[in-house]
């Protein structure tokens, strides 16, 4: 069930008149972009399957699979999941998604089974395309047999494209859900955030705007599993009249090389993307005009990769966001220095910032989401005036400017990828050594943070080693970038008097530890 939130009447009157929600659907939106742009390049640099064509054979396709589709039943508000590297297919799996009106899921490709059948469960999708193999990811027909429309790209996928495209757009609501993302946070399990054609529509648009100064053509390496990373894949070039790159990997010498063969630029995401090319042996001066400007944002951000990259003479700006409400602040490139720098900008347009008496930022805004897919979370996290509760902690500047110091919630943003904390302690638990675990944030000097075990080992038992841990957690099925990348034995954590642990002094102190 979707519990979707209350938007107050005055709320929606207000984003209606200033346009930031409108009554197209993204299908609409898309196709309109996509006409008269049939000519772009469409590359995809892989070293399994490779792909080099224009926008007019990728969306004949999409419109191909909206056929076939369409043919089995398939339409408006009915939720189409992929699962699907950086590839053609996935453009093609979201374009017709949109073209027929229906609810996109994507799944970052690097999800183990544990998180592929929790989405499958929860979703419940009428179709799922997927791949049969790919880095640790493989085709797994027992998740698989409980979705009706199955499409496995090297193996039957080109089975559900019909042999004529489908013509024009499904009419859908456009206050309607459009989009599941599934995140992790407090809960155990990843959370489905649900959006609507006018809150992605209106995300898609400001990003557009945003990035509009910047004619680069990009590489996208980031997972289009991602929903962010699909709409900046898939979307946001389309608006702005751009061909599209796509790596399916992230080699930065392989980037290094695309820069000078086919002028491609890296233009943001969490730092590692550009700290990895500027430490890479094959880094020049010359590459620095693929890297003139540099949004960050999706983990910690160090003041010391900030300074870095100004003193190459790079543009740096900072956002803040989430799936639930993705773009909150951002600096613009052309905003003082020390904005850009020290902290995650101002509200986009049409959002609202506020702190509550805890210091947690409480955000609204035409791209916030509808809710989650559980109606209980969505209640926990809004409130009856339209304000979204973050879990984070910051102070919002005089001037107008927002920045990030804590998190309030328990999560680990690493390179970009939410960690439930809960999650990997309750798999933690599961050892038979180990009496009580507590995950936290450790910093990462490639990926901002990482997972960090600080565990309590039962009587007569030894602190288990790193590599016992990772092989349990490869046995239950969970994603390798949520195993914990540190273990750390205690006698017993820091408490408040009824017992409850203070994780935010374990927090500071693993902190500490790494400064």
């Amino acid at each position: 069930m979707i519990g979707m939130r209350t938007i107050p009447t005055a709320l929606r009157a207000r984003y209606e008149a200033a346009g930031w929600w409108r009554r197209d659907t993204l299908g609409e939106l898309l196709a309109g972009a996509l006409s008269g742009s049939e000519k772009l390049e469409f590359r995809v640099h892989s070293d399994i399957r490779p792909w080099s064509g224009t926008y007019c054979d990728v969306e004949r396709m999409a419109r191909r699979l909206a056929e076939g589709l369409r043919n089995r039943g398939v339409g408006s508000g009915d939720v189409i999941a992929f699962q699907l590297p950086n590839w053609r297919e996935a453009a093609a799996t979201f374009w017709a998604s949109a073209l027929l009106g229906a609810v996109v899921v994507p799944i970052v490709h690097f999800y183990g089974p544990k998180e592929l059948g929790y989405i499958l469960d929860t979703a419940r999708p009428k179709v799922f395309i997927t791949v049969e193999r790919f880095g640790r990811m493989r085709y797994r027909p027992d998740l698989c047999a409980r979705v009706p429309i199955v499409g496995v790209v090297d193996r039957d996928f080109d089975r559900l494209l019909a042999a004529e495209p489908m013509r024009g757009t499904l009419p859908a609501d456009p206050e309607g859900p459009t989009l599941i993302a599934f995140t992790s946070g407090t809960t155990s399990s990843p959370k489905g955030v649900v959006h609507s054609h006018q809150t992605l529509g209106c995300e898609a648009r400001q990003l557009a705007e945003q990035n509009a100064h910047d004619m680069a053509t990009q590489l996208t390496a980031t997972p289009v599993g991602h929903f962010i990373g699909m709409v900046g894949a898939f979307f946001i070039p389309v608006l702005l009249g751009k061909p599209i790159h796509l790596a399916d990997t992230w080699n930065p010498g392989k980037a290094l090389a695309l820069m000078k063969s086919d002028r491609v630029a890296i233009g943001g995401g969490p730092p590692y993307f550009v700290t990895s090319l500027l430490d890479h042996p094959d880094f020049t001066a010359e590459h620095l005009d693929g890297v003139r400007y540099f949004g960050l944002g999706g983990s910690a951000v160090p003041t010391a990769v900030t300074r870095r990259l100004t003193d190459l003479g790079i543009t740096v700006f900072r956002a803040y966001g989430s799936t639930e409400h993705p773009s909150i602040t951002a600096s613009h490139h052309e905003a003082p220095e020390h904005e850009r720098l020290l902290s995650d900008g101002r509200p986009m347009p049409g959002v609202e910032v506020r702190l509550g008496a805890d210091g947690e930022i409480l955000s609204r805004g035409p791209d916030l989401c509808l809710g989650y897919l559980d109606d209980a979370l969505t209640e926990r996290a809004f409130d009856a005036e339209g304000w979204y509760r973050t879990g984070d902690i910051g102070v919002l500047h005089p001037d107008g400017y927002l920045t990030v110091t804590d998190r309030k919630s328990d999560v680990i943003i690493r390179g970009g990828e939410n960690i439930s904390a809960v999650e990997v302690e309750e798999v933690l638990l599961a050892m038979p050594q180990i009496a009580e675990a507590v995950v936290v944030a450790a910093p990462d000097a490639r990926f901002g943070e990482h997972a960090c075990a600080v565990v309590r080992v039962r009587e007569g038992h030894v602190l288990p080693e790193l590599a016992q841990v990772r092989a349990h957690f490869e046995q239950a099925g969970l994603a390798r970038q949520k195993w914990p990348e540190e273990v750390v034995g205690v006698d017993d954590y820091p408490r408040t008097a009824s017992g409850k642990v203070r994780k935010h002094l374990i927090r500071q102190g693993i902190a500490t530890r790494s400064s």
